[in-house]
């Protein structure tokens, strides 16, 4: 296959009734792992990179990588920047092949983001690129290893919820292709059960009328993320649990092997981004 528009996947995915993966990808070892399950499972993919982990991997060193992995892969594949709010960032991600903007405007007044949303979709329109716009607002807090900076107890405040007339209302002004919105995930781990709105997710999607999407998929329970799928998320960003397993996985290899070379930690993050990557695919496409 090669690069194809994440609206067309993530249209395939709302015709089946469940969602697609999208899954941060840091280096090689993580687009070959997260890609080769998504052949193994026959389903496609979306890889990003999210401007929080530029400081570790600069977008012009990761895009490349993600570009030619992607080009190679026998399911189809869409590119995305994440959480995108320096616009700059978005234009040189544009040009450097990213065919998939999401733009992060949460935490701007509503007139704000909706006028910067509008901007940055017709310039990623005008490249053939599609556009995530979020409404509403994730909590990342500081504690939960997502380079965040929310106070904890920010989680479970219904007040930074996406309110679904608003979302028709936004999405009509903006034209944006799908919607991030809040309805109780946050990002990072969990540390206290999470309790989600699902009366309210399903009136956005209604409302709305596009591929929703939900962040924070990481460390919700099976029932969870199928009862979500059932009432509109078409996509799952996936990070947290993916980041951990791999580092717990080569934190057990390294204790295991008498001297453990730099090229065999590669080969074990490839495998584990693989192994997890793989279970989380087959929970994304629900109870179907």
């Amino acid at each position: 296959m090669s690069i194809v528009s994440m609206s067309d996947i993530l249209a395939e995915a709302k015709s089946k009734g469940i969602a697609v993966g999208c899954f941060n990808c840091l280096d090689f070892s993580m687009a070959r792992g997260i890609i080769r399950a998504a052949e193994d499972e026959n389903t496609p993919v979306i890889l990003c990179h999210a401007e929080v982990h530029f400081k570790y991997v600069p977008l012009e060193s990761a895009i490349p990588i993600l570009l030619e992995e992607a080009s190679r892969a026998k399911i189809p594949v869409a590119l995305l920047l994440d959480h995108g709010k320096d616009y700059n960032s978005i234009v040189k991600a544009l040009h450097l092949g990213i065919n998939s903007i999401m733009f992060d405007g949460s935490e701007l007044g509503y007139e704000d983001n909706i006028n910067q949303t509008k901007e940055i979709v017709k310039i990623a329109h005008a490249l053939d690129a599609t556009v995530e716009g979020e409404l509403g607002r994730v909590v990342r807090p500081a504690d939960a290893g997502a380079d965040g900076s929310d106070d904890a107890s920010l989680t479970g405040d219904s007040s930074l919820y996406t309110d679904p007339d608003q979302a028709a209302d936004f999405v009509k002004k903006t034209g944006v292709d799908a919607l991030a919105c809040a309805f109780g995930t946050v990002h990072g781990v969990y540390r206290n059960e999470p309790k989600l709105d699902f009366p309210r997710l399903k009136d956005i999607a209604d409302k709305t009328g596009v591929p929703i999407v939900m962040h924070g998929g990481s460390g919700l329970s099976k029932e969870d993320i199928h009862e979500a799928i059932k009432n509109g998320v078409v996509k799952i960003n996936y990070y947290t649990n993916l980041a951990l397993y791999v580092g717990n996985e080569i934190k057990k290899r390294v204790k295991e092997t008498e001297e453990p070379f730099y090229h065999n930690i590669m080969v074990w993050a490839q495998e584990a981004v693989y192994e997890d990557t793989r279970k989380a695919i087959g929970l994304f496409k629900g109870s179907s």
